[in-house]
């Protein structure tokens, strides 16, 4: 399956129209139903739910997504500070934007996607079915909502890892070392902080003391393999997917839900707008994920209180 084929962030749209086209044809291209009905319907029955989310779930929340306009934090483009080039060249500055979304999201809460999912997964096991969320979001809102089936292809702002021993832990310190507190302002009038190295983010493990950075993929590096392993193992075998709030154009996360299509298996995309996969879809729901969401998950007739 290509979902191992492509292992590192970064690519595109260059390519994934071509690749769109090569898929299988996995039903006649026709618009893709907004029936909720007939969603619900085969929702009722489903199995085992994969749920592919991405950056537009967590916006509603107010979380800055750094993509298209507007993705710079002071004067540099977002994407170019989430790099190992970066770090290595001033990791003073990548933590200062890393410490800013850090506390961005400690204010942040989840919405009623997250909350609908969540409840959906809690509700759905009772009765023997699953419902594995597979996300691009590196905030953590899934967990914070209550969901505890999550694959989080691309790390999260909440776990370091050491450059020295390799450490990695969840760190919620707020503010994670001293010498950013009160750094790392998004105004492009604020100099860079220029913190020296050894009073960065250090590793506590005994005897280490190395620099830490955040545990997250960034353009460049590798996915982990077990976690891109395990999300294959779902999208395989689901028998219903949902894509939420992502815009399919980053691989291998913009494959997943194509490919799922390819197998005749019912997609539901819940967007704010149409994407480059929308018509390989069964189903496309128009509108903020909080609001279309919510009603798509909810407990179905045919199941009883007691499940």
């Amino acid at each position: 399956m290509i979902v191992c084929q492509f292992i590192s962030r970064g690519i595109t749209n260059s390519h994934l129209y071509a690749h769109l086209k090569r898929l299988p044809a996995c039903q006649t291209m026709t618009r893709p139903s907004s029936d909720l009905a007939a969603f619900r319907k085969i929702f009722s029955k489903a199995q085992s739910i994969a749920v592919i989310t991405g950056a537009g779930v967590s916006a509603e929340s107010g979380v800055p997504t750094f993509r298209g306009a507007g993705g710079y934090w002071r004067k540099w483009e977002a994407q170019s500070l989430a790099s190992p080039e970066t770090f290595s060249r001033n990791p003073s500055r990548v933590w200062e934007f890393y410490h800013y979304r850090r506390e961005v999201m400690l204010t942040k809460d989840p919405n009623p996607a997250h909350l609908a999912i969540a409840e959906c997964e809690e509700r759905l096991s009772k009765q023997g079915r699953t419902v594995t969320v597979i996300t691009q979001n590196v905030d953590r809102l899934h967990r914070r909502a209550g969901s505890k089936n999550i694959l989080e292809i691309h790390g999260n702002l909440f776990r370091t890892r050491c450059m020295s021993c390799g450490h990695e832990a969840d760190n919620y310190k707020s503010p994670i070392c001293t010498a950013l507190e009160g750094k790392g302002a998004p105004d492009p009038k604020i100099d860079d902080a220029n913190i020296p190295v050894q009073n960065l983010p250090r590793c506590e493990q005994k005897g280490c003391n190395g620099l830490l950075r955040p545990a997250v993929v960034w353009f460049g590096e590798a996915l982990d393999s077990d976690i891109l392993t395990r999300a294959e193992q779902v999208l395989d075998s689901c028998d219903l997917c949902l894509v939420v709030g992502t815009s399919s154009v980053v691989y291998p996360a913009a494959m997943f839900a194509p490919h799922v299509a390819a197998r005749k298996v019912p997609v539901a995309e819940f967007n704010m707008e149409n994407t480059p996969a929308t018509e390989r879809f069964k189903f496309h729901f128009h509108g903020p994920c909080g609001s279309t969401l919510p009603p798509a998950l909810a407990r179905h007739e045919t199941e009883t209180e007691e499940d």
